[in-house]
This record gives structure tokens, C-alpha cells and sequence, in this order.
């Protein structure tokens, strides 16, 4: 004990117990649920087995019910373009306004901050905002596309199911936009002006500095945003609570909602802890593709 004592008062022992204390964090609050979630995808669990460490190990039992139910594909494939969507255009969106951004204009540093203000806001408000403007009834969007004629009778952009899915898509990417315009910036920062100054004066053109420079020198950059951006979207759940709850019936259900929904309104919790684990396994594919791909940049 004395040496404890000892070891905190020179610094050393100050330094290890700092430490200990994260990684006990760690364990306790993300090691243990995930490793608590991945068990009872595999165990059986209802609500008189809730409070229990114990219960009946049931195998892939549960992963193979989730696969039989006429819910999987349809939320799958949901759930896969809300993703393929919202990267698409939150990057290619994101980087159109940070190459805009880094050009030399007044009021860049202001508008760079309003841009901000749209991260900044919780998924929830964002939700409210955007069921406002989608309202079949009363709604923004319907008013102006009414006024300038594009469409003739109102449309219910959250309770048609043919478009419920694309309107909670259009509100990620709304927000997902300034993450992606802040990390690129970042990344365009780094690349050294003269090199675009020689290029020029070799002849390039602003299209072949882009491809030729640009894209080659922001790879781990953009891998970086994808490889967040499809993390992030994976657990974009708030949106889907305020402005369709999945619905309707299933429309716009996506797997982070579907779990969700089997774990607290069913209360099919080990089929709920199964959807995470599949989303857990493709998070950790995406992450080791990254990591792989920007691997040799590391070594450079």
C-alpha cells in the first residue's frame, strides 16, 4: 500500500492508475453489453429471464428464425440502400462544398459556421424540422412544389409507401452533410498549394489536377469518411423514431430500428440481440477494409 502511495506521489503511479481507469470504463460500459448482446443472441431470453446471467443456450436458433421471417429481406435491403444513399450523396455533397470552401472568397469562414449548425443539432430536432417540411397536409415541400407546379395533388412523403424510405434518406443526408464537408476540408488542407501551382504551370487543367491529384492524395481521407459515414448511418436511429417509426408497414424499417423494435415493443430480445450482432459483424468488415486499404500509408 505504501508503495502505492509512493508510486502516485513521483507521477509514475499517477500515470497507471489514469490508465486503469479507462480501461475499467471500457470494460464496463463497451466491452461488457457487447459481449452481453453477442450471448444473448445465442441464449433464450424472455422477460422472466431478463434480470439472469443464465438461460438456456439455444445456438444459431434465433439467427435462423430472423432469417425465416418474412420481415429479414425486406428490412435488409432497406436498410442496405438507406446506406448506399446517404454515403452517395453525403460524399459526393460533402466534397463538392469543401473544394467550394476552400476557395478564397468573402464570408467563407461564416458560411463554413452555418453549415456547422446543421451538425450540431440532435438527430431528434433534425427529425422534428423535417416532419414539418414533409407534412402531407400542411407541409413546406408540398406548398413549394405545389406553387411551382411540379406536382399536382399533395404528397404524403412519410405515410406512402413507396417513398417513406427516401424521405427519412433525404433527412440523413441533410444531415450527414457537414461532417463529411469538415473532415474533406481537413484532408484538402493538407495537400501543399505548389503542387497545384507546378501542375498548372505543366499545363493541367482544374479536371485533371482534381483526378490526377486530388482524389490520389485525399484516399485516406475519403476512406476515413466512408468508413465513419457508414458506421454513423448504420446507427442513425432518432430519425426514424420522429418521423416514421419504420412504417408504413415496414416501408422504411431499417435493421438499427428493427432491433430496436423486436428487443423493446416485442420483447423478442435474444432476435433483437441477433439483428445487432449482424450489424456488429458488417460494422467490423467495414472497419477491417478501411483499416487494410490505408495500411501502406501507414508504413509511407
Amino acid at each position: 500500500m505504501s508503495a502505492l502511495f509512493r508510486g502516485l506521489r513521483d507521477g509514475h503511479g499517477f500515470d497507471a492508475l489514469l490508465a486503469l481507469l479507462a480501461l475499467v470504463y471500457l470494460l464496463t460500459f463497451s466491452a461488457f453489453p457487447l459481449v452481453y448482446n453477442i450471448v444473448m443472441s445465442f441464449q433464450e431470453v424472455d422477460m422472466f429471464s431478463m434480470a439472469d446471467l443464465v438461460r438456456p443456450f439455444v445456438g444459431l436458433a434465433n439467427y435462423k428464425t430472423l432469417f425465416a421471417s418474412p420481415d429479414f429481406w425486406p428490412i435488409l435491403r432497406n436498410t442496405a440502400l438507406f446506406v448506399l444513399l446517404s454515403i452517395v450523396f453525403q460524399l459526393a455533397i460533402g466534397f463538392g462544398l469543401a473544394l467550394f470552401m476552400q476557395q478564397d472568397f468573402p464570408g467563407a469562414t461564416y458560411l463554413r459556421g452555418l453549415f456547422l449548425a446543421a451538425w450540431i443539432m440532435p438527430a431528434l430536432v433534425v427529425g422534428a424540422v423535417w416532419k414539418w417540411i414533409f407534412a402531407g397536409d400542411f407541409g413546406v415541400l408540398n406548398y413549394f412544389l405545389q406553387q411551382l407546379g411540379l406536382v399536382g395533388s399533395k404528397v404524403f412523403w412519410l405515410s406512402d409507401p413507396a417513398i417513406s424510405l427516401y424521405s427519412v434518406t433525404i433527412a440523413n443526408i441533410w444531415l450527414g452533410i457537414p461532417f463529411n464537408m469538415i473532415l474533406l476540408s481537413v484532408g484538402l488542407a493538407g495537400i501543399p498549394k505548389d503542387m497545384y501551382e507546378a501542375a498548372a504551370l505543366d499545363g493541367a487543367n482544374a479536371l485533371q489536377r482534381f483526378w490526377h491529384m486530388t482524389l490520389p492524395m485525399m484516399r485516406s481521407t475519403l476512406g476515413a469518411v466512408i468508413s465513419l459515414g457508414i458506421i454513423f448511418t448504420l446507427q442513425q436511429f432518432d430519425l426514424f423514431a420522429s418521423l416514421t417509426q419504420g412504417g408504413p408497414a415496414n416501408a422504411s424499417n431499417v435493421a438499427q430500428y428493427w432491433s430496436w423494435q423486436l428487443s423493446f415493443q416485442t420483447y423478442d430480445i435474444a432476435s433483437g440481440s441477433a439483428v445487432s450482432c449482424l450489424m456488429l459483424g458488417f460494422v467490423i468488415v467495414v472497419a477491417v477494409i478501411y483499416v487494410r486499404s490505408t495500411r501502406h500509408e501507414h508504413r509511407a
